[in-house]
């Protein structure tokens, strides 16, 4: 790391990841050091960029596996970045990467550094699967047992059951909730239909195959090829191009039954996937002769009541974002929001544009802003493209940056909710070059 503090430009180099599959597909033999790895090598060798140029590298990631709880460093290393360069995990549920690649551009921005790995991963394939508490400190205390008598004393009122593999909970630890279920609630409260939002699940998944077919997702990816076989990868799987309003219609609802109005296919797909980004200072950028795609301008986290309000993190993030860079909703050019699932985004948006939801919850006297979808995720989004819990924020940050270009615009807003009543909010300023 460096020591010449001061303020420094935050630029964003270049983004890829991995294509996204399904969890339990491709992956599934995969490890998220294994993912973390190939990526962070993909970007490194898609700039040829020198290891021991590198100050550091942040990684999210959120059902971790233990035996890499450092994933970031792990990877790192097998990636071959020097032995001397720091690394280290975050873990802030779906805004992991986020976090992530806020706190490089903090070290960036304060002169601590001037180039960082940031982004994340997440092997929903290779979640760890434990016991629960009661055979855990059994199994623990037998270890200082010292005869046949004290094993079986411990063994004495254990349960078959007892024994059975427990995968982590999906539950809200604060409420008891799923995140479904909460989606659910949180839809109904802002009068989102099952309709509606099959329209919106629908339409991302038509963008997504849509982007995927022009070769606009092409540039985010590193392809790679996994054994026995070395096929090559090098899209997702995780949308449906064969999907139709009829097929989404007929799903039944997956957390609240019988009348819920979040399904399978309104949600998105447990995921496994690593995503990262190359930030550096604008003045070390031009050093290297590296191209710049986009300005980091400005970032926040914000936190509401995760009992009513466990997903509608962007609808505070947004307006205090942009009230303190002195914008509205108008400037933005290209807005990139986290699908969670098609309720979240439609209920956040209906806050977005709502008088009452900014007179009652934001202290402001108007709406934030007149909606309009084209544009919010024409490319598709996480329903469609998946979510990978740890890598999401990176993708988002990436494909914000690319269609900037592509758009030739000037501001792009990247936003998303979380596990926990957590939001972000993240703006970008296209650099012209």
């Amino acid at each position: 790391m460096k020591g010449n503090p001061g303020v420094q430009t935050v630029v964003l180099v270049d983004g890829c990841r991995l294509p996204f599959r399904r969890a339990g597909g491709d992956y599934a033999s995969l490890t998220g050091y294994d993912m973390a790895r190939s990526v962070l090598a993909g970007m490194m060798n898609r700039h040829s960029l020198p290891g021991d140029e590198v100050d550091a590298v942040v990684m999210g990631s959120v059902v971790q596996n233990p035996q890499t709880s450092n994933v970031a460093r792990d990877a790192a290393l097998a990636a071959g970045l020097p032995h001397e360069t720091p690394a280290h995990t975050v873990t802030m549920a779906c805004i992991s990467a986020n976090r992530a690649i806020a706190d490089a551009a903090s070290e960036l921005a304060a002169g601590r550094a001037d180039l960082i790995l940031a982004g994340g991963v997440e092997a929903l394939s290779d979640v760890p699967v434990g016991l629960g508490k009661g055979a855990r400190q059994r199994l623990l205390a037998m270890r200082r047992s010292k005869s046949a008598r004290d094993y079986l004393g411990l063994l004495r009122g254990l349960r078959p059951g007892d024994l059975l593999p427990k995968a982590p909970a999906i539950a809200e630890y604060s409420t008891g909730e799923t995140m479904g279920q909460s989606a659910d609630r949180l839809a109904a409260a802002f009068g989102v239909t099952r309709k509606e939002q099959d329209d919106y699940a629908l339409r991302s998944h038509r963008a997504a195959a849509e982007a995927t077919r022009a070769g606009k997702l092409a540039p985010e990816m590193v392809p790679t090829a996994l054994p026995p076989d070395f096929q090559p990868l090098d899209r997702d799987d995780t949308f449906r191009d064969d999907t139709s309003a009829e097929k989404l219609a007929a799903l039944p609802p997956a957390f609240v039954k019988p009348h819920g109005t979040v399904t399978a296919g309104n949600s998105s797909p447990l995921t496994d996937g690593a995503a990262v980004t190359l930030l550096a200072s604008g003045k070390r950028a031009e050093e290297l002769g590296l191209p710049v795609r986009a300005l980091i301008r400005d970032w926040l986290f914000v936190a509401q009541d995760p009992g009513t309000e466990l997903l509608l993190g962007p609808a505070f993030a947004v307006p205090r974002l942009l009230e303190r860079n002195g914008l509205s909703w108008s400037d933005l050019d290209v807005i990139e929001i986290h699908e969670a699932f098609a309720g979240q985004v439609l209920a956040v948006l209906a806050a977005l544009g709502s008088d009452r939801f900014a007179r009652e919850r934001l202290g402001r006297s108007q709406r934030v802003a007149d909606v309009d979808l084209e544009r919010v995720n024409p490319w598709g989004g996480s329903l469609s493209l998946g979510h990978p819990f740890g890598a999401t924020g990176a993708r988002l940050v990436t494909t914000a940056a690319n269609r900037l270009v592509a758009a030739d615009g000037r501001l792009a807003l990247v936003t998303a909710c979380a596990a926990g009543g957590l939001g972000h909010a993240m703006l970008l300023e296209r650099v012209e070059t």
